[in-house]
């Protein structure tokens, strides 16, 4: 029950309301009990007296007059008060909805990079959607229900043991079976929802992952073979459903027929006792009435627990989500710094190893502020893990990376990351106005401050956009070219004005003559700046104050242009390449 008991702490500050829906709930079950009650005394106490009274028919019709007011008023309170128990449940559901997706989304956003690598974007939005709104079907149906079912029924039974013990006994002797069943229905049908949740995971993330990619689908005009992917994995959600529906049919008919069994238990038991004087004919009535109060808890009881296996397979997955913790947080006494950092970042005997592999190995590398750092290096080189560890996507496994000279594992994570803009490889623009985008770090700029930002950037096709700044990206920056989004996301970074300033590969897509006005901006910045790039053109590398070459996690060279070039390495290599100059190795190829 770790399930209903994580979810009534979630419903904290409301639960004197829900509290106060569990008691209106068994108080309406009783009342049903209230008009079949009253229908007996009216055979009992008019219909069957109308011989007594013949000639002087007013003590009757005062005494009907009476029971059908009181039943019509019974029945309007009972109405009313089913009212507001139903609104009240429904508030609760939905203050347990809101206020659980809040939790869970912000969970979301202090999760680390290795989270997300890990789970499914379609199976994290199964979670925050279908997932949580089992806990709301259960606050307000699942509990419901079962109240229903429990008072409703236990009410019937004394009423009916106080009445006639022996005519109730001969309706009871079905329960036992029937509860038999719907224990075996319980424990067959729970391994098959959770078989069902995981496969409607696995659909939405594949909807999901075409949805993003459709411009490669149709690049490679694959839409046929993603709708055979899609189909098979719908089909495999059909038939998990099906599985599960028909478990659930397998023994709908036992309860059903065991449930109808009291009715004729009724008309046959109760019909001999009429005969035989044992009860009077409204107490037949009144039982043949209420039959319906035995049988229709019954009768929910199986799709109760139908439901109830699905909320438990939905919340285990939410609860798994709520209590995830990431690797990497603030400390408890994490360092927090009003003023910005100044950018001095130093790397010491920093080493890395992830998924069982060695990333980084013992580099050591001291970064002054103000300086702009180059990093180059082949494919898998380590170049994007290293200045990962600045901000700390990822922690060192071994060594320090020190900025200002202190640890940054020890400083707290938004104060750290405030101070770096970063420009990622791979750009990920919001569904925003360009000026949105922009501004993204930095909610309090100006009109003004964003042109100028923009213009740094080299952000100048927003002239030729019908709304300029207004202009709506699409999702993921779509309908811009890999460059235009370069750039905005280069223009997102500066607005923050970062005292350390990373470029992970920004100008890639630049033509030469952007990438030279860009790198013009950056060096002119009206700001303190300490800045790293990753890049593989020696035209974005040769103004560095210092050039990093990685080679397998390790720093292979390191010097300036010039210092790199007379050592002929790996820096002289691509330099040649990309000048077309040939060096010795490459005549010797040649020959």
């Amino acid at each position: 029950m770790q399930q209903v008991k994580w979810v009534w702490e979630k419903m904290q500050g409301f639960h004197g309301r829900y509290i106060f829906c569990i008691c209106t709930t068994a108080l309406l079950q009783v009342m049903m009990l209230i008009n079949p009650i009253i229908s007996q005394q009216i055979v009992d106490q008019v219909v069957y007296k109308l011989p007594e009274y013949e000639g002087n028919m007013e003590p009757l019709i005062h005494t009907l007059v009476i029971l059908v007011l009181t039943m019509i008023g019974f029945t309007l309170f009972r109405t009313t008060l089913r009212y507001i128990s139903m609104v009240t449940y429904v508030d609760c559901g939905q203050k347990f909805l809101y206020g659980v997706k809040g939790e869970l989304y912000d969970k979301l956003q202090t999760q680390d990079m290795a989270f997300y690598s890990q789970h499914r974007t379609g199976d994290l939005m199964t979670r925050l959607t279908g997932d949580i709104e089992m806990g709301k079907h259960a606050i307000e149906f699942i509990t419901r229900g079962f109240l229903e079912c429990l008072f409703l029924f236990v009410s019937t039974c004394v009423y009916m043991f106080v009445t006639n013990v022996e005519l109730t006994l001969s309706l009871l002797i079905f329960t036992p079976f029937i509860f038999v069943v719907t224990r075996l229905f319980s424990r067959k049908v729970g391994p098959r929802f959770r078989i069902l949740r995981e496969k409607l995971s696995v659909l939405n993330s594949n909807a999901q992952e075409n949805i993003e990619g459709n411009r490669v689908i149709r690049a490679f005009a694959t839409e046929d073979y993603e709708m055979e992917k899609f189909d098979e994995k719908n089909k495999d959600y059909r038939d998990a459903n099906i599985k599960a529906s028909l478990t659930w049919l397998q023994y709908f008919p036992s309860i059903e027929g065991l449930s109808q069994a009291l009715s004729i238990s009724v008309l046959l038991v109760g019909g001999w006792f009429m005969m035989e004087g044992r009860i009077t004919a409204g107490t037949f009535m009144a039982f043949n009435s209420l039959c319906w109060t035995l049988c229709q808890p019954m009768r929910m009881l199986g799709m109760l627990m139908n439901d109830t296996q699905r909320f438990f397979a939905s919340i285990n997955k939410v609860i798994e989500l709520y209590y995830s913790q990431p690797d990497i947080k603030s400390p408890p006494d994490a360092l927090v710094k009003k003023e910005p950092v100044k950018g001095k970042i130093r790397f010491e005997n920093v080493s890395l190893s992830m998924h069982g592999s060695q990333v980084l190995k013992n580099i050591n590398l001291e970064i002054n502020e103000g300086e702009t750092v180059a990093i180059m290096g082949a494919t898998g080189s380590g170049k994007t893990t290293l200045i990962n560890c600045i901000p700390r996507f990822v922690d060192v496994t071994s060594g320090k990376v020190l900025v200002d000279g202190v640890d940054v594992r020890e400083y707290e994570l938004n104060t750290l990351r405030k101070n770096i803009g970063l420009a990622s490889q791979d750009v990920f623009l919001f569904s925003d106005t360009v000026d949105g985008n922009i501004a993204y770090g930095n909610l309090g700029l100006t009109e003004e401050e964003t042109a100028h930002f923009a213009k740094l950037a080299a952000v100048d096709f927003i002239d030729k956009m019908t709304d300029g700044f207004d202009t709506i990206i699409g999702e993921r920056g779509t309908g811009l070219s890999g460059g235009q989004k370069q750039r905005i996301a280069l223009a997102r970074a500066l607005a923050v004005r970062p005292p350390i300033l990373i470029l992970d590969d920004t100008t890639s897509a630049l033509d030469l003559e952007t990438e030279k006005y860009i790198q013009q901006s950056l060096r002119e910045l009206d700001f303190p700046c300490t800045k790293i790039m990753v890049a593989q053109r020696i035209s974005t590398t040769r103004q560095a104050d210092k050039i990093v070459i990685l080679n397998n996690g390790s720093i292979a060279e390191m010097g300036t242009h010039e210092e790199l070039l007379a050592q002929k390495g790996y820096y002289y290599d691509v330099f040649c390449l990309q000048n077309g100059v040939p060096n010795e190795e490459l005549e010797k190829e040649g020959a």
